[in-house]
């Protein structure tokens, strides 16, 4: 049995299949573990949509922000960009069940043996594992309930940008959801920096910090599995991996086995 950690996929249909196919992976034996951001601007989010959800319980995707506006769509909140290429699925025969299962999926995922934790952007440093796992279970609640179209609605907007423990009702939901789904960088101070996508190093970022090197209070214990920062081209520390390497930018999609920590990639394929 083996693990198989993947970055964001983004409606790369093809390359998902050449990986799976090229590790020999088994729905009856190995596990895949998807960093969110399943769909959107990729030529065939229908079909990876439909894959994951074959895969039951062999398969655990985190929500990425992308899988979060294509609910938001989906309930008539705002409108899809054209390169967003979601029409697809709302338009499928089976477009209410599988937006059904992307809604029931989680923010942060734990893997039951191995010391690691899954999440599509990052975990507040603010924040310990205890305090990660009741926020994001407390927009999980909501987001499978009758009063899913009022979060979605309400989760757009970059305040409130530092976290408080007193935070509360939506400032608390909105905090998770862009921590989870959407941070990259913070300011000094532990704001939130929701603007930036360029790489560290970059002209801009000398006062930012990426989340993942600003000191937390205190260790999570468990290596961080993200995606959802393209422009780092993957990232690895002894605290946390980034798996996302701009496969829907025509760079490519990198799949990483936990077992041995071997990685493996497929470049984008010609649509």
């Amino acid at each position: 049995m083996a693990t198989y950690l993947v970055g964001d996929i983004q409606g790369c249909y093809r390359e998902l299949c050449a990986l799976l196919e090229r590790v020999g992976f088994s729905e009856q034996h190995d596990e895949l573990w998807l960093a969110g951001d399943l769909v959107a601007r990729g030529p065939d989010s229908l079909a990876t949509l439909r894959l994951v959800k074959s895969l039951g319980n062999s398969a655990t995707s985190v929500l990425g922000n992308h899988d979060l506006h294509l609910l938001a769509v989906a309930r008539g909140i705002g409108k899809a960009k054209q390169k967003d290429q979601i029409d697809q699925i709302l338009q499928a025969s089976d477009s209410d069940a599988l937006l059904d299962w992307l809604s029931r999926q989680p923010l942060l995922a734990e893997h039951p043996t191995h010391p690691i934790v899954m999440v599509h952007a990052g975990i507040a440093p603010q924040w310990q594992l205890d305090e990660a796992r009741r926020c994001a279970r407390d927009v999980e609640a909501i987001l499978q309930s009758e009063h899913q179209r009022w979060l979605l609605s309400n989760m757009y907007g970059n305040e409130p940008a530092l976290w408080d423990p007193a935070l509360s009702g939506l400032d608390r939901l909105r905090f998770t959801i862009n921590a989870l789904t959407r941070m990259r960088y913070l300011h000094p101070d532990g704001r939130l920096e929701m603007h930036c996508k360029l790489p560290p190093g970059e002209p801009g970022t000398d006062h930012l910090l990426p989340w993942f090197q600003f000191p937390r209070t205190q260790p999570l214990g468990k290596t961080i599995i993200f995606g959802h920062w393209a422009s780092l081209m993957g990232y690895q520390d002894d605290k946390a991996i980034g798996l996302d390497t701009g496969c829907v930018w025509g760079h490519q999609l990198t799949m990483l086995r936990w077992e041995d920590q071997q990685r493996f990639e497929q470049t984008r394929l010609a649509d």
